[in-house]
């Protein structure tokens, strides 16, 4: 039976009926009165009337969401792509054999040929008067007839002078026509196509049918005459081309809007929208998406409707789908069936075959069900089995049961009810997953599974055994402490044993120590292992390349020794180092930052945050007094990646910064700071003239009037800041090439 109501309406009856029902149950329970319940005495009309809505609402989001999901703005529609397929153009066949109903126009080419008693054959292009010209017959008119007509035409006019021969009629070259696709198409348009295309081929080089064209009712006028009405789903649902005519010259094709776009969802086997026609039903949309999915429920079909100021839902029956008409902007929706069975229950964990199982045959009790599964599994723990089983009202109660004892025929088999799951723990199901874990030096340190009667080494070796660093002087157990008798916590939460290895055994282990569940195995590095460290010298040495430390106090000067020394060209005093930032260097240099723009924006301290710092530094020394005092303070101690760099003389100067001119300039021996300042132009109208320093080619810095100018260095000017103050963007943009960020910090903060 139809069902239609408003959508307020169906809120108000849902609400409804689960009120009374929840009223129905609290009488019930309590034994209150109808009208306690209604005047709120007992104090729960209002928590059922706030339920009550609830469900209205959630009835009312479930139906906005279908149409939303029905007519959302990239909506399908079925068939409108039929006409953009690069494979399907509709193009005519062009060597196949001309029909006998094609209509001859001026520009067909027609060759008549003349066999039997005469043989001959000519060809003859139509003019635009619509005849052709035989030499001794005149003209004859072609234009407008079949070519069965034009045949038999020809035969009575060049017939009498040839009596004993037999004649044929054949097209050898089409003409072209020109013909109009209008309305709601892609490209409205003239087009040129050939004689032989048909409506569907103008409709694809037209670009197809847009969002608001029909397929069901594109008309094709001749002459100011309606003479063919085209249904498109015909032929993609039937295969039919009726209406699909061939098209003559001027002929117009009109594609108007549609008038009706239905929308189905849910559980059909294409869900879209379609075109449907005046009077079309519920069926025929459904036989359009293809029918009920496999999952669908079938006895009632959802569809909204808007009807003036308000949407209406109907729930349309098996018997109302041929007599219900649908009408534009409908949406059904076909619900999926209920997540629910009628006849199964199902066993899950220690039996060798779970899974779903029929109710009602073999299966109707556990005892049946347990030999149904093929029985339990021998690590099956039968005593402590339960029962998942749904009440009336859906809610899940858990009911415990001693397999063991019904299997022993000890206790009453239980019969089973339909969704009942029932669970079979296992014995390591009683405890949680037993570990152990090793860390240190082994091959693959983690968790692993408990195994009874492991040793240590046997858990060494299931880790891939011990690495090139491990120290087999040391090896740690730490066992945590259980005593479920204590009555009060006490101090020691751990115990340690501590073991010695031999070839891969333990030195006098204790007698019968295996590994307990959750013990924690540590391998210890051997103090005097040192994985291999390397240096590397570049530039001016005789022997430039990577080296391998040898001590851990190896020197600059050891360095330069073991790469044979430095050539005849190298500046001593320009020696620098670049070494690797470490990760607590990378912290301290971020906090320096931060410290420094806190004190301006907190645009600058995004900025910080933002700042990757490189992974090297260059460190500023003194290779020429390192060299000729070796083991002074000068000669560093270096670490393992430095990167020693020994440049060649280069007997310039650089000045850059806020002077008119930043330039490079020869270096004079014994020129000071103001000689090359003037060489590049003199100050800038905002240079700090007073901070003026000196970034020598060793990464040493030194402040104007205090250290003296060197080949290779460069003289930096710093800008005043303006009144805003400066941001780290600025003091950043004071580094050079050749100074550290740290060096630039420490330069400026003097």
């Amino acid at each position: 039976m139809l069902a239609m109501m408003t959508l307020g309406g169906y809120a108000q009856v849902q609400a409804g009926a689960k009120l009374d029902k929840g009223n129905a149950a609290l009488k019930k329970d309590n034994g209150m009165t109808k009208q306690e319940l209604t005047t709120g005495k007992a104090g729960n009309s209002v928590e059922l009337q706030d339920k009550a809505q609830q469900e209205e609402r959630a009835i009312d989001h479930d139906i906005k969401q279908s149409v939303a999901q029905n007519k959302g703005k990239s909506r399908k529609i079925f068939g409108h792509d039929i006409f953009n397929s690069k494979l399907l153009s509709f193009e005519p066949n062009m060597n196949i054999a001309t029909p006998a109903n094609y209509v001859l126009g001026p520009g067909d080419e027609v060759v008549i040929n003349i066999y039997g008693g005469s043989q001959k054959e000519n060809t003859y292009q139509i003019s635009k008067e619509g005849t052709v010209t035989v030499p001794g017959y005149g003209p004859i008119r072609l234009s407008g007839l079949t070519v069965a007509q034009a045949n038999s035409r020809l035969r009575k006019t060049l017939g009498k002078r040839y009596r004993s021969s037999n004649m044929s009629t054949s097209v050898s070259s089409t003409r072209s026509i020109r013909v109009n696709v209008m309305g709601e198409v892609s490209v409205p348009g003239t087009y040129t196509l050939s004689a032989y295309a048909t409506v569907f081929h103008a409709l694809y080089q037209a670009g197809g049918i847009n969002n608001i064209g029909t397929l069901r009712n594109i008309k094709v006028f001749r002459n100011g005459r309606q003479v063919s009405v085209v249904d498109v789903y015909e032929y993609i649902m039937n295969g039919r081309l009726a209406g699909n005519v061939r098209l003559h010259d001027n002929d117009v094709i009109i594609v108007g809007p549609y008038e009706s776009l239905v929308d189905i969802a849910g559980a059909v086997k294409r869900p879209m929208t379609y075109e449907m026609r005046k009077n079309d039903n519920v069926a025929t949309i459904l036989n359009y998406a293809g029918g009920f999915a496999n999952d669908a429920y079938k006895g009632q079909i959802r569809l909204l409707r808007a009807n003036g100021d308000e949407k209406t839902v109907f729930n349309i029956s098996q018997n109302e789908l041929k007599s219900f008409k649908v009408m534009d902007g409908d949406a059904l929706k076909v619900d999926d069936m209920l997540d629910r069975y009628s006849n199964m229950v199902e066993v899950k964990g220690a039996v060798f075959r779970p899974g779903l199982y029929e109710l009602g045959k073999e299966v109707t009790s556990i005892r049946s069900l347990v030999k149904m599964a093929q029985g339990l599994t021998e690590d099956a723990y039968p005593e402590h089995a339960v029962i998942h089983r749904l009440k009336d009202d859906r809610t899940k109660r858990v009911i415990a049961v001693n397999i063991k004892d019904i299997l022993d025929g000890r206790a009453p088999d239980v019969q089973l009810k339909n969704e009942d799951v029932i669970f079979i723990p296992t014995e390591a199901d009683k405890t949680k997953a037993r570990t152990l874990t090793i860390s240190g030096e082994v091959q693959f340190p983690g968790t692993y599974e408990y195994a009874e009667n492991q040793t240590i080494e046997d858990f060494i070796v299931q880790a891939g055994g011990l690495t090139d660093a491990a120290s087999t002087a040391k090896v740690d157990v730490s066992r945590r402490i259980l005593n479920p008798s204590a009555t009060q916590a006490g101090n020691e939460i751990a115990k340690t044993y501590t073991f010695t290895l031999q070839n891969g055994l333990l030195i006098n282990p204790e007698p019968g120590f295996f590994l307990q569940p959750y013990d924690q195995v540590y391998v210890r590095r051997s103090p005097g292992f040192e994985a291999q460290r390397n240096v590397t010298i570049t530039g001016e040495a005789l022997f430039p390349g990577e080296y391998a430390m040898v001590r851990k106090d190896m020197r600059l000067s050891d360095l330069v020794k073991t790469s044979g020394g430095v050539s005849s060209y190298a500046y001593v005093k320009g020696a620098r180092i670049e070494r690797k930032m470490s990760e607590d260097e990378k912290l301290r240099m971020k906090s320096i930052l931060k410290a420094m723009a806190h004190q301006n924006t907190k645009h600058d301290s995004i900025i910080v945050d933002n700042v990757v710092l490189g992974d090297t530094y260059y460190v500023g020394i003194d290779l020429e007094k390192a060299l000729a005092k070796p083991g002074c303070p000068e000669d560093l101690i270096l670490r393992a990646g430095d990167k020693l760099f020994i440049p060649e003389y280069n007997p310039t100067v650089h000045i850059s910064g806020d002077v008119m001119f930043p330039n490079t300039v020869s270096y004079v021996p014994g020129k000071k700071t103001a000689y090359y300042i003037n060489q590049a132009g003199g100050y800038g109208n905002r240079a700090k003239k007073g901070k003026t320093f000196v970034v020598y080619q060793n990464g040493h810095v030194s402040v104007k009037g205090k250290g003296k100018i060197e080949p290779g260095c460069e003289v930096i000017v710093p800008s005043r800041p303006d009144r805003k103050g400066i941001d780290l963007s600025a003091l950043v943009g004071m580094g050079t090439s050749l100074a550290s960020l740290a060096t630039v910090i420490v330069a400026l903060t003097k």
